[in-house]
């Protein structure tokens, strides 16, 4: 194992920093020419989160999960809830105590964790840096494609927070309560190109809450009486709260007629529930079964003549359609910032006042703060306690999880609660500069890096 200079991992975490922002890149330079539009790429959203991310969390969760490294996977759930809890909690400071947009909120909380960081470890890869990591008999690339399971699970319970907690943030001063002369309930509003319903069939209504509504009010609220002081819409009045559609999704195995007899309260919490239970979820929940079930892993991923009777054929078309997510969904982001900037331009409205307070509070929680919390965190676990077990590979991707752009699914959240324009350019040009400045990350690479190598024994 020979260990990387800070030179070196420097330049190759720039390198690789920029082949990420090159695919994205091509992205808007092929809705420049005008071979795709923003429309399409909610079609190709959709098919990546609900077929090809499943399709890749089954094979690399499957061949990587085995009961004896099942540890690993759970120090990973334990992470990334304890991430989200104080990005969350960063977030709604930011909006309580300064008196940031309620957009602040969701933007530190969603990072993105599936797309950008496995093209970035594939970037590394062709680097070679990460070698140096790599402490067992191993390849490579079987390290590689262990780090890629260890985001992958990360990005599941990022997923769930997403779809089932992000939608509700429209509203998080309030919880679902029943209304004398309100029968509507406001269901999981689940993002359009990240959940089983369009955000076209889901309309968010003051029943979409969390909280206990009977507070002291918040000093940082709109002095609008109807405006959402949590997040991005305003508060309808009874009138347009009667002209508002009921929720009718329902679980199931609920028949009909039992889940009418429940009460408001009762279907927003099911509903809620199952909200987390979504296609990349189901895929992770599946790979762990034919990981940790040792006739199956044989079946998956042995070789034909060793038993694996589904590699071949099965496994196979799994990895192929699987592999699309990795690139994909960054050339979509390229198109849909592109989109937007164009479209903002086209209307003369480059002119919308850019909040640069709530930009830059963003920005140093996501490129500087985390970075600089998740580094010292893991670098003190991985040196005087056995939490994190011997793997620096899995050190380091610890440490990168919580780090790097917010979500461009931001994007479809603002659409789903139906925010204002404003707050949408608004948005869209955040994730622009996120975007175009995660190169930084390759200080965060480098840094990671070299404090994994200092933090393993000599």
């Amino acid at each position: 194992m020979a260990s990387v200079g800070l030179s070196q991992a420097f330049l190759a975490a720039v390198q690789a920093s920029l082949s990420v922002l090159l695919v994205m890149f091509y992205g808007g330079l092929a809705a420049h020419l005008k071979l795709i539009d923003r429309t399409h790429t909610q079609s190709i959203s959709k098919i990546c989160v609900r077929i090809f991310l499943p399709a890749l969390l089954i094979t690399k969760v499957g061949a990587e999960l085995e009961a004896e490294h099942a540890w690993r996977y759970l120090v990973i759930v334990i992470w990334g809830i304890v991430c989200h809890v104080l990005s969350f909690l960063v977030g709604l400071a930011g909006h309580r105590c300064l008196g940031l947009p309620g957009w602040v909120t969701p933007s530190v909380l969603i990072n993105n964790t599936t797309s950008y960081p496995l093209l970035l470890i594939t970037a590394l890869e062709e680097t070679g840096i990460l070698e140096s990591l790599i402490v067992s008999n191993e390849t490579a690339k079987d390290a590689m494609e262990r780090a890629k399971s260890y985001f992958l699970i990360f990005s599941t319970i990022s997923n769930c927070i997403t779809f089932a907690v992000g939608p509700r943030l429209i509203d998080s001063e309030h919880v679902a309560e029943e209304e004398e002369g309100d029968d509507n309930v406001g269901g999981a509003a689940n993002e359009d190109a990240h959940a089983g319903t369009s955000a076209s069939d889901v309309e968010a209504n003051e029943e979409t809450r969390l909280v206990d509504s009977h507070r002291r009010p918040n000093p940082f609220a709109s002095p609008h009486p109807y405006r959402r002081s949590s997040f991005l819409l305003s508060r309808p009045t009874r009138d347009q709260k009667q002209e508002q559609k009921p929720d009718h999704r329902r679980p199931w195995w609920i028949p009909r007629q039992r889940w009418h007899r429940f009460s408001p309260r009762v279907k927003w919490w099911l509903l809620f529930i199952l909200d987390f239970f979504n296609a990349p979820l189901l895929g992770a929940l599946i790979g762990a079964v034919i990981g940790l079930t040792p006739a199956f892993h044989r079946a998956f991923f042995n070789s034909s003549d060793e038993g694996g009777i589904f590699t071949a054929w099965l496994t196979s078309s799994l990895k192929s359609i699987g592999g699309l997510f990795v690139s994909l969904p960054v050339v979509v982001t390229g198109i849909t910032l592109f989109c937007f900037t164009k479209e903002a331009k086209d209307n003369n409205e480059s002119a919308i006042r850019l909040p640069y307070g709530a930009v830059a509070y963003v920005l140093c929680v996501r490129f500087i703060v985390w970075p600089a919390v998740s580094i010292s965190v893991i670098y003190m676990l991985a040196t005087k306690t056995a939490l994190l077990g011997p793997d620096p590979i899995l050190w380091f991707c610890l440490a990168m999880m919580p780090t790097g752009p917010s979500a461009q699914k931001l994007m479809a959240l603002v659409q789903v609660a139906e925010g204002s324009k404003e707050s949408e350019k608004q948005i869209s040009k955040l994730l622009t500069i996120s975007y175009l400045i995660a190169p930084i990350l390759s200080l965060t690479v480098a840094g990671n890096l070299l404090a994994c190598q200092a933090a393993i024994p000599s």
